[in-house]
């Protein structure tokens, strides 16, 4: 798919603006140096002028407002001489005029040039016009046809053209989503097979799912495949300083669409436009963006008339926030999600983008994608170009199973901080915390597999990390496993009062998702025998952004509100118990680990899991 070129601005236009500009700066220096171009009489002083009058030499004057203009006798200058001085407040220079016998008179009015008079009429609105025009374009919002473009649609045309166009094999891990968006390419290709039996496509799919899944990436596949045009856009180029932009940019959209119908609209973002209109705060408002909704909504209600056949394809990461009228029946009739893939889809998407690379005979990919839960594909495709970038740092031909795990690193706990030295206080701290969330791990269920302890600062805050990997993707936990999670994230700070018998503010994070996590368990999961199966938090949508507010807890009496703090507290309690426990009874085996951790600063691998695997259990409660 290529992208369609804007035509360039004929070149009469390009003439006329040269002429234009010409006529406004002859127009500027004929109004402020009007003898820039003339050679006027010579000036002379006006005392001169009062001796020449008083000795009879001059013989016609006329007297102006500005100047006063007079020519000598004969004998006194060449004949026609005509000299100019500038005139003053002097009631008793007719007096001495006439006594003098010099014949005088008032200079009749200038001559006006009609040229002069059309240039100064017209010149100076088509100069405001043109500077208007220069800052319409400026703003965005007149391109090569100036202000009368402002109302016309941004979109981005792609036809299909000699460039290799993308289709569904450049897509993976988002199987479910492309068998969806089939159909849609069979209508767009055979439409009577459908029509024959009176079904009727629809006539508008919304993508939604977390940033990076490939939303657009299937859009443009859907449009590659049915071998149509494709319009692109973005909600926020609806929406301009002008009131009344937005819905005349929907109306020229659409109309577009028709002409070159059957073709594909695609809108990105539609959560800048399309966001529910009572979540300002008040109702009966008439801003822009209302204006812009508006006109969308109605479009998408009768742009389908007739045999223009235009289907409209949508992406968001915010379905949450959209008006309810966009989302019903005849508008967006199908919501198709497009979510983080799963194990085979990230080894299938590891495949598709490790193609433009040179990899060495060590990488395994099915491995990479076991140890990136929860990447997204643009996730894996900045993954691949990292290793690929490591690899050419490291002056190597071929990118090695090595570059991909640092790139892993690097995208999981960030840089590593080497400038950052820590004192060798600090460094056994941090060992020993490392190493007691490492153990404590290894022996608790619901977390993942430890692959890595290191105690080189990484990031902007971590002094040290433990990688651990999950064995397999999992969409479920057990009471169990959560609190194992929290027991693991609380082995660092249990290994600082076991060994230091005093803590530090290393575990402050830990702390906080410890609690966060003990809190969902009572508030969200129910999983509180006191308070039993009830939520506490408000219900919500679909959130794909991960950083939104969490959600308000429900009105609550006070007792109800002690009860909660009372059952985190407690969850909290026994999970640094349990911590505590496992450490104590594997004092040796810490000291051992740690101080083999001090001296190498990283232990991974094999060599890890045989030092885990000598972590003794609690004993059974009798």
């Amino acid at each position: 798919m290529t992208i369609k070129e804007q035509p360039k601005p004929p070149r009469f236009r390009i003439i006329a603006n040269i002429l234009l500009a010409v006529s406004g700066l002859f127009l500027l220096l004929n109004l402020f140096l009007p003898n820039l171009f003339t050679s006027g009489p010579a000036g002379v002083p006006y005392s001169l002028f009062i001796h020449q009058v008083q000795e009879g030499e001059v013989s016609r004057v006329s007297v102006g407002q500005n100047q006063i203009r007079y020519q000598l006798k004969t004998e006194n200058a060449e004949p026609g001489a005509v000299f100019v001085t500038t005139p003053i407040f002097d009631l008793e220079l007719p007096k001495l005029l006439e006594s003098k016998g010099v014949e005088f008179a008032a200079a009749p009015p200038p001559k006006t040039n009609w040229l002069t008079t059309v240039v100064g009429w017209v010149i100076p609105p088509l100069i405001f016009v043109a500077i208007w025009q220069f800052f319409i374009a400026r703003s965005g919002g007149g391109g090569s046809q100036g202000v009368l473009s402002i109302g016309k649609s941004k979109a981005k045309v792609y036809v299909e053209g000699d460039a290799a166009k993308i289709t569904f094999t450049d897509v993976a891990g988002v199987e479910e989503a492309k068998t969806e968006l089939v159909e849609i390419v069979d209508f767009l290709k055979t439409p009577t097979r459908f029509t024959q039996i009176g079904a009727r496509i629809p006539k508008g799919v919304l993508l939604v799912g977390p940033p990076g899944t490939g939303k657009t990436l299937l859009a443009k596949a859907v449009a590659g495949e049915a071998g149509v045009p494709f319009f692109s856009i973005s909600g926020s180029e609806f929406v301009e300083l002008f009131v009344g932009v937005g819905s005349s940019r929907v109306r020229d959209l659409f109309e577009q669409a028709k002409k070159q119908a059957p073709c594909i609209v695609f809108i990105d973002e539609l959560d800048a436009i399309g966001k529910s209109r009572s979540s300002n705060g008040f109702y009966g408002g008439n801003d822009e963006r209302e204006q812009t909704l508006n006109q969308l909504l109605t479009e998408m209600d009768g742009f389908a008339v007739g045999d223009a056949t235009v289907i409209v394809l949508a992406a968001t990461n915010r379905p949450e926030t959209l008006d309810p009228a966009l989302l019903r029946p005849g508008r967006f009739d199908r919501q198709v999600l497009v979510d983080r893939p799963d194990l085979s889809g990230r080894e299938a998407i590891l495949k598709i983008h490790a193609q433009k690379v040179k990899l060495g005979d060590d990488v395994n990919l099915k491995a990479i994608a076991t140890r990136t839960p929860g990447f997204a594909g643009a996730d894996l495709a900045n993954l691949v170009n990292e290793a690929a970038l490591l690899a050419a740092r490291n002056q190597r031909p071929t990118v090695a199973q090595e570059d991909f795990a640092e790139a892993i690193e690097r995208v999981v706990a960030g840089l590593e901080k080497k400038s950052r030295v820590l004192n060798e206080t600090e460094k056994k701290i941090v060992a020993y915390h490392e190493v007691g969330h490492a153990m404590v791990g290894a022996l608790t269920t619901g977390n993942g597999r430890v692959e890595k302890i290191s105690i080189i600062p990484r990031g902007m805050a971590a002094l040290g990390y433990t990688l651990q990997l999950p064995t397999e993707d999992r969409f479920l936990m057990n009471e169990a496993e959560l609190r194992g999670q929290i027991a693991t994230l609380l082995g660092g700070r249990s290994a600082e009062e076991i060994v230091f018998n005093s803590i530090t503010t290393g575990a402050s994070n830990d702390l906080q998702r410890a609690t966060d996590l003990a809190e969902r368990m009572v508030t969200t999961y129910g999983m509180s025998k006191v308070l039993g199966p009830l939520a506490y938090q408000q219900g919500q949508q679909a959130m794909f952004l991960g950083n939104g507010a969490p959600n308000p807890r429900r009105a609550v009496s006070e007792d109800t509100a002690k009860a909660i703090d009372s059952e985190v507290k407690e969850i909290v309690d026994i999970a640094h118990k349990q911590a505590l426990e496992i450490l104590t009874q594997n004092r040796d085996l810490l000291e051992a680990i740690a101080t083999q951790l001090l001296e190498t600063e990283v232990i991974e691998g094999e060599k890890l899991h045989n030092l885990l695997s000598q972590v003794q259990p609690l004993p059974a409660a009798a």
